[in-house]
């Protein structure tokens, strides 16, 4: 009788480890990742409403997002390279602030692997001025009486981004002559990142 007992103890316990923890897991993972909408959410080229002054009452937001570019030059500042590499668009976009610091963070590691540190100067031609928007709408049981719909729909400033034009150079590259084709790999891993198709163009 006593093994019996211990044994439906043993199994409560395990029972109630897996529906506590294990049976869990996914959803706890799923609450740790970035929230954050696809690429195709943004991409349209928008009228920028949301306009920012000092003064209380000219301002569209409350407040301005900071951007997550860390710098918009890196490598070696100092030196003069005779070979320039851009990659530019060929469809009008907008573009994120945290894809533009992870494709810089991709060509910048894929720079120094290659071709070192003092050898290429990394530069980001564009600046995310646009400030994005979004109206939150609740969603599960009780959603009705917390969300207001398409009433006072103009949003809260959830990020900033940045609005590229057909021919617009995104990124370039600064190298000597004999390290143009690194650069182009280096650009070509970096516009995985991004939104929209690019070219790569070498300037000598």
């Amino acid at each position: 009788m006593k093994k019996v007992i211990y044994k439906f103890f043993v199994f409560c316990f395990f029972v109630s480890v897996f529906f506590r923890y294990i049976y869990k897991w996914p959803v706890f993972l799923k609450n740790k990742m970035a929230r954050l909408r696809k690429f195709c959410a943004y991409r349209r080229l928008d009228r920028p409403y949301t306009r920012k002054s000092k003064y209380r009452n000219l301002s569209y937001i409350k407040t301005s997002p900071n951007i997550k570019i860390v710098r918009f030059e890196g490598g070696n500042l100092k030196r003069e390279f005779p070979a320039r590499v851009d990659l530019v668009s060929r469809e009008p976009l907008q573009i994120r602030h945290n894809a533009i610091e992870s494709a810089r963070l991709t060509a910048n590691r894929y720079l120094e692997k290659k071709v070192g540190k003092h050898e290429f100067r990394l530069s980001i031609r564009m600046y995310p001025h646009h400030v994005l928007r979004e109206n939150p709408l609740a969603a599960g049981a009780g959603a009705d009486r917390m969300s207001t719909g398409m009433k006072r729909s103009f949003g809260k400033a959830i990020g900033k981004a940045a609005q590229v034009w057909v021919g617009k150079p995104v990124l370039s590259v600064y190298v000597e002559k004999k390290h143009a084709d690194s650069a182009k790999k280096a650009l070509l891993r970096a516009s995985k990142k991004f939104p929209g198709t690019y070219t790569v163009q070498i300037h000598s």
